[in-house]
């Protein structure tokens, strides 16, 4: 039971982080990625948007679609819940947080079509965890538990990826480099060496 915890664990924030191995989230992860701080904010909203998802679409795919023989409609389904959820988020923080939602702007809303919470809802419903983390013998069934925690950790991996290129887009600012390479060129650049440095963890 543990080694399978710390497999999810290791699995969801690094060797399969949903960024920089997956490649999914990439739209806040270049967008809002330009301070720390609203690098943290995003992962913390995401995090809990994936949470709350998995915690809804897990339940209602295995127990109500499966039996009904509606389980084709899943994507409908999700994005319909993803999307409530994110309104409603939305609504919180424009109301207590206001300075944090001026800053995070167009992207807030956006978290509604990110790829990375659905990628989430999606790759849960993998009835064998073995398809879902690298390395781990087939026959350990996906259960609620588990899928909360692997949504857990990949949150945690998405706001760990966010917060590394805030601070990296932090020090570049600073830098003396060449014009053609100010702003968003030197963005993709760091982008790529830190998705390779993430890469390393695959091959683990």
């Amino acid at each position: 039971m543990f080694a399978t915890i710390l497999l999810i664990v290791v699995s969801a924030v690094l060797s399969q982080n949903f960024i920089l191995v997956k490649f999914l989230g990439i739209c806040p992860f270049l967008g809002v990625s330009k301070r720390t701080s609203s690098s943290l904010s995003m992962g913390a909203a995401v995090t809990l948007v994936m949470l709350i998802a998995t915690l809804v679409t897990y339940p209602l795919y295995t127990y109500v679609m499966v039996p009904l023989g509606i389980e084709y409609l899943e994507i409908i389904f999700f994005i319909f819940i993803i999307a409530a959820l994110v309104q409603m988020l939305e609504k919180a923080i424009q109301k207590f947080f206001p300075p944090l939602y001026k800053t995070m702007g167009i992207y807030l809303p956006l978290i509604t079509t990110n790829c990375a919470i659905l990628g989430v809802a999606e790759l849960v419903l993998v009835n064998e965890l073995s398809n879902v983390i690298a390395g781990v013998e087939a026959g350990i069934a996906m259960n609620l538990g588990f899928a909360l925690l692997y949504a857990l950790f990949a949150g945690i991996g998405f706001t760990l990826a966010m917060v590394l290129m805030g601070g990296v887009r932090e020090r570049t600012e600073k830098l003396n480099v060449a014009k053609c390479m100010k702003g968003f060129p030197i963005t993709m650049v760091a982008a790529s060496f830190m998705a390779m440095a993430f890469y390393v963890f695959t091959l683990v």
